[in-house]
C-alpha cells in the first residue's frame, strides 16, 4: 500500500510538471486615444500616427513555439531569471558548463520573456519582427555537441539581427512593406560568421525603415513593417535612436544575449546611447556588407550592440573575416584578439581628447572628472568648424545605385522590385499604411541628378574634411581617442570612415540615458575596447529598465 502511494504522488508530481501552460494570445487594440495623447509630446516626431504594425501578427510570429512554450512555466522563468537577464557572456556559458542552463532553457528563457512583455499592451516595445521558427531544435542540437572551451564564445546563444541582414529561414525587410515577401536569401556574410562560430539566431528586430532614410523628420524606430519601437526607459516618452531601433531596445529589456545593428551615420550610437547599452561603429571594411540591405556602399557597416564591453569585444571577433565579394574587407587582420589586455587595461596615462563646448552638459563634465581621478590625461580643445558639404547627396546616389545592386544580387528571386521608383510606385497604392509618414528622401533620390564623377569627388572631399575633424586634435595632441556625447560627432566619423565606442555613462534627471562616445583612428577596435572597457568598469552606470526586470 505504501509503495502505491509513492507511485501515484510521483505521477502526479510529473503530471504537474508537465501541466500545459494556457497559450498567450496577442491583441490588436484600438489605439485612437493613446495617439491623440501622444499628439501633445514636445518633441514633433514623437507625435505618433500609429504604434502597432497593420502587417505583423505575433500570433504567426509564436506559432511555432507553441508547443515548447506550453510547457515552459512563468516559474520556469523565474528559476532562470537570475543566470540570464543582465548577465554577460562568460557568466552565462559558465552556468552553462555548470550544468545550471542549457542552451535549449537559454532559448526557451528569451521566447517566453519578449513574448511576455509584447503581449502586453502597457509594456510591448514592439522590437521584434520574426523569429527564428527552428531556434528550439537547434539549440537542443548546440546542446549535444557542446565544445569543451566555451566561456568566451557565442556557441549556443541566441542573438538578434537587424531586419536588414539576410538570414536564411526568415525575411529580410528592412521595415518595408515592399520587402515583405523577401523571403528566401542566403545569410549574409556577417551571419555565416556568426553560425560558423556556434551562434544562434534568435530572430529579426525593428529599425527605423529603410535604416532610416526614407521619410523626412518621421518618427525613430518606425517601420510599416514592425509598427513603432518603444524605448524600455521611458515608453512613448524618450526616443528610440536609429536606425537600430529594435535592436538597442531589444539589448536594453534583455530579450537576447546580444544584437547585430548597422550604421551609415549614427544608427549603433544613436539607439545604443538612448538605451544604454553598449555600441561599436567599426571602421568601414572591418566587417563585412554583404548581404545587408544598403543605404551606402561608402558608409555602411554593421556592428554589435551588447550589455557589456566583453560582450562587444566577444561578438565583433566572431563577425569579423575577409569576405571576397566585398573589397573593403580584403585588408582585413582577421587574427586580432579584442579580449587581449582588455581585463587589465587601465585609463591611467591615456590622452583622452575633451570637446569644449560639451563640457556644459553635466553628466558628461561629470564623468572626465571622474576618468581624470583614475589617472587619464584630459587635453581640452576646440574642433575645427568643417562643414559636411554633400553628405546627402552622397546617401542619395550610393543608394540609387546599391539597393538595385542588393535587390538584383542577393534579395529573393521572386521579388518583382528593382528600382527605388518601383518602391515608391508601391507605397503610393496604400501610403497611408505602407508610408504614412510620407517619403520623401526616396522621392529625394529619385529627384538628384548628380552624376558619377561628380559623386566621386563629393566622397573625397568629405572623406578629408573627416579625417581633418578628427586628426587634427589626436595629432597635434597624441591623443589615444576623442571623447563625445551619443551621436554627436557620427556625421564626421562616418566620412572619416573611423571606428566609435559608445558607453553608458549615466542618466537625465528625467530618467533617459547617455553615452560617452570615444572616437579614434581606423583600425584601433582594440583600443576603442580597452578604453571602454576600464571606463565602464570605473563606473558601471547602466541599469535595468525599471519596467522589464
Amino acid at each position: 500500500m505504501k509503495n502505491t502511494i509513492v507511485l501515484i504522488t510521483v505521477l502526479l508530481v510529473s503530471i504537474s510538471c508537465k501541466q500545459r501552460e494556457l497559450p498567450v494570445v496577442f491583441n490588436l487594440v484600438d489605439e485612437t486615444s493613446e495617439i491623440a495623447k501622444q499628439q501633445n509630446h514636445e518633441i514633433e516626431r514623437m507625435k505618433f500616427k500609429m504604434i502597432q504594425s497593420k502587417y505583423l501578427d505575433m500570433n504567426s510570429v509564436f506559432k511555432p513555439f507553441e508547443n515548447d512554450l506550453a510547457y515552459f512555466s512563468e516559474n520556469n522563468y523565474q528559476n532562470l531569471l537570475p543566470y540570464i537577464i543582465e548577465k554577460d557572456i562568460p557568466s552565462i556559458q559558465e552556468s552553462v558548463e555548470n550544468g545550471i542552463l542549457s542552451y535549449e532553457k537559454i532559448v526557451l528563457f528569451y521566447l517566453y520573456r519578449i513574448r511576455k512583455f509584447e503581449s502586453s499592451n502597457d509594456l510591448a516595445l514592439h522590437s521584434i519582427i520574426s523569429l527564428n521558427p527552428n531556434i528550439v531544435a537547434e539549440a537542443r542540437t548546440k546542446d549535444k555537441n557542446k565544445p569543451k572551451d566555451i566561456k568566451y564564445t557565442l556557441y549556443g546563444l541566441p542573438i538578434l539581427l537587424k531586419d536588414n541582414i539576410n538570414t536564411i529561414g526568415m525575411p529580410t525587410t528592412a521595415g518595408a512593406f515592399a520587402l515583405k515577401e523577401n523571403s528566401t536569401t542566403d545569410d549574409a556574410f556577417i551571419v555565416k560568421k556568426l553560425k560558423d562560430n556556434g551562434a544562434l539566431i534568435l530572430g529579426k528586430a525593428n529599425l527605423s525603415e529603410w535604416a532610416y532614410y526614407f521619410c523626412d523628420g518621421c518618427p525613430l524606430g518606425y517601420s510599416a513593417v514592425g509598427g513603432q519601437t518603444l524605448n524600455p526607459y521611458g515608453r512613448k516618452l524618450f526616443e528610440t535612436g536609429g536606425s537600430s531601433s529594435g535592436s538597442g531596445v531589444s539589448v536594453a529589456a534583455n530579450y537576447a544575449v546580444a544584437a547585430v545593428g548597422t550604421e551609415t551615420s549614427g544608427s549603433i550610437l544613436s539607439p545604443s546611447s538612448k538605451n544604454s547599452v553598449v555600441g561599436l561603429k567599426p571602421t568601414i571594411g572591418l566587417l563585412s556588407r554583404t548581404g545587408i540591405v544598403p543605404i551606402s556602399s561608402t558608409l555602411d557597416t554593421p556592428g554589435p550592440m551588447t550589455k557589456s564591453v566583453i560582450d562587444n569585444a566577444i561578438f565583433l571577433a566572431a563577425m569579423t573575416g575577409v569576405d571576397n565579394e566585398d573589397v573593403t574587407t580584403l585588408n582585413v587582420d582577421a587574427t586580432v584578439d579584442y579580449l587581449k589586455d582588455l581585463k587589465s587595461a587601465t585609463i591611467k596615462g591615456r590622452r583622452l581628447g575633451v570637446i569644449k563646448d560639451l563640457m556644459s552638459d553635466s553628466i558628461y563634465k561629470k564623468n572626465i572628472d571622474l576618468l581624470q581621478k583614475a589617472g587619464a590625461v584630459i587635453v581640452e580643445f576646440e574642433p575645427l568648424q568643417l562643414q559636411l558639404d554633400g553628405f546627402l547627396t552622397l546617401l542619395n546616389i550610393d543608394m540609387k545605385y546599391d539597393l538595385p545592386k542588393y535587390l538584383s544580387a542577393y534579395a529573393d528571386k521572386n521579388l518583382k522590385i528593382k528600382f527605388i521608383e518601383d518602391i515608391i510606385q508601391i507605397n503610393l497604392k496604400d501610403s497611408l499604411q505602407r508610408a504614412p509618414y510620407g517619403q520623401q528622401l526616396f522621392e529625394g533620390i529619385v529627384q538628384d541628378s548628380t552624376t558619377i564623377a561628380e559623386l566621386e569627388v563629393i566622397k573625397s572631399n568629405l572623406n578629408a574634411t573627416g579625417k581633418q575633424f578628427f586628426n587634427e586634435p589626436i595629432d597635434s595632441l597624441n591623443l589615444d581617442a576623442v571623447l563625445s556625447i551619443n551621436n554627436y560627432h557620427a556625421g564626421f566619423a562616418a566620412v572619416a570612415k573611423y571606428p566609435c565606442l559608445t558607453v553608458p555613462m549615466g542618466y537625465e534627471k528625467t530618467g533617459e540615458p547617455i553615452s560617452l562616445t570615444f572616437i579614434a583612428k581606423p583600425f584601433q577596435e582594440q583600443k576603442l575596447l580597452q578604453l571602454g572597457y576600464a571606463f565602464e568598469q570605473l563606473t558601471k552606470f547602466r541599469k535595468q529598465p525599471e519596467n522589464y526586470k
